[in-house]
């Protein structure tokens, strides 16, 4: 079974399982106490109820009733009037409410509805005069496949005005590749690489290379990844170079070739740091030679380089035994 099969699948079950239960759960009101149960009373599942237990829940002091909450409208949005639910999203201007607003239009998207509900939350992200409403919007698609339907809506959003809507697009495009697609799909980590290289805001390009995961880049993004070794950032630099160590074989001849082409006019040692473990990733115990031509251009980092020798020199066979046994090795010295 693929992932996005399995996911929804997994997510119908749990629409079904609310759903049956939806009617009782939209009366149910606010606990009084932070260790009180919400007490549950049988009423008609709508759109116009939901959100009004939602608003009540804003003032509560408990946030398990305000996870609740969002949890019961995001899993009964299966179940409630489609145009109710767009017409309640497309007239609210609390933020706090659009975002609930938006998962639950989502949320339909992800158990195989209306498609366009994901495009009418996207719309609103990047069409919103408030920024406070599109950084809400932007949080309503996190760990979903919305970056599956937008097109270049993330490239888009980087370079908002608002920097924190930038911001939330990155905790998306970052988040979605490591707990929606596990690091693993192409077309999810390219599309953070192109985002990435689309913004002007290094810091939003460093969150997104960071811990982005590129075992699945296309030749094309690794091109783009070397590209931004150039970058005047350092912050950038540090974050292209640490992205640069985990592109798939066929691009590691190119990758090990910039990065140690650019070592040499370096002069970041935190950017110097990043090359050499990459180039380390790149090669393994391969990667000794280079690294000991390396020794002399910066004494300041001839221990990072002898750390890296010694442990490369192990054979270990996995990345982070590698990483492990360097860190233990730094910290007896």
């Amino acid at each position: 079974m693929t992932r996005p099969l399995l996911r929804k699948n997994v997510l119908r079950s749990l629409a079904l399982t609310l759903g049956l239960l939806a009617p009782a759960l939209a009366s149910a009101q606010e606990p009084s106490s932070r260790d009180e149960a919400p007490s549950l009373k049988a009423g008609t599942c709508s759109v116009e109820g939901l959100m009004d237990n939602i608003r009540r829940g804003l003032h509560s002091k408990s946030e398990a009733y305000k996870l609740y909450l969002r949890t019961l409208l995001r899993e009964s949005a299966v179940n409630l009037p489609v145009a109710e639910l767009q017409a309640a999203f497309e007239r609210e201007y609390d933020p706090y409410m659009v975002e609930h607003l938006a998962a639950a239009l989502v949320a339909r998207t992800e158990r195989g509805l209306e498609e366009e509900m994901t495009q009418a939350v996207a719309k609103r992200a990047l069409e919103d005069k408030d920024p406070g409403i599109r950084a809400a919007t932007v949080r309503a698609m996190r760990r979903t496949g919305a970056l599956e339907r937008t097109g270049d809506m993330y490239e888009r959003l980087v370079r908002d005005s608002s920097p924190e809507v930038r911001m939330e697009a990155a905790t998306n495009l970052l988040e979605d590749n490591l707990e929606v697609y596990g690091g693993r799909d192409a077309r999810a980590v390219n599309t953070a690489v192109a985002a990435a290289a689309a913004s002007s805001d290094p810091k939003v390009t460093a969150k997104i290379l960071g811990k982005l995961m590129t075992g699945d880049v296309s030749a094309e993004s690794a091109r783009t990844l070397e590209r931004l070794l150039d970058n005047e950032s350092t912050e950038v630099r540090v974050a292209a170079s640490t992205a640069l160590g985990g592109v798939p074989a066929p691009e590691m001849a190119s990758a090990r070739q910039s990065l140690l082409g650019m070592y040499r006019d370096e002069k970041s040692p935190e950017v110097r740091k990043a090359i050499l473990q990459s180039v380390a990733q790149l090669g393994f115990a391969s990667a000794v030679p280079e690294m000991q031509r390396l020794r002399g251009i910066d004494p300041s980092l001839a221990p990072e380089i002898d750390a890296w020798t010694r442990v490369l020199n192990m054979n270990l066979q996995d990345w982070s035994l590698i990483l492990r046994e360097k860190q233990r090795y730094q910290q007896a010295r």
